[in-house]
């Protein structure tokens, strides 16, 4: 993290969380951006349903079972993805919020640090 500013570990983010999408769950999203607010790292992800899975989407128990199949993958995954922050902020990830909208295709996951990350 030496010599990185601030927008550069996001980027860097950014791009570990594009190469986890598509390396572990198939695909990758169209766009993603990241931001670090003090000890807490947002990822926003854009266009990451499948033809597929926009055609559940037309239906609540498509819907459901899209967000259902989504969690459990991020879950089964969650070591991975510790790892991705650490690496990057050089701070423990505590906890995963996760949600993905059917309608929009966008998914936003929130990663709270153990402690706020601060660069010197």
């Amino acid at each position: 993290m030496i010599g990185k500013t601030k927008g550069k570990i996001e980027d860097g983010i950014s791009k570990a969380i594009i190469k986890f999408e598509k390396e572990h769950l198939g695909r990758g999203p169209q766009e993603v951006k990241t931001y670090i607010f003090d000890d807490m790292v947002f990822v926003r992800l854009k266009g990451m349903l499948t033809p597929g899975e926009q055609q559940l989407a037309r239906t609540p128990k498509g819907r459901n079972l899209i967000k259902q199949v989504r969690m459990q993958l991020l879950e089964g995954s969650r070591d991975l993805l510790d790892a991705i922050i650490f690496e990057a902020t050089g701070r423990r990830n505590i906890t995963l919020h996760n949600d993905i909208s059917t309608k929009t295709g966008e998914r936003i996951m929130v990663f709270t640090l153990d402690r706020p990350f601060e660069i010197h």
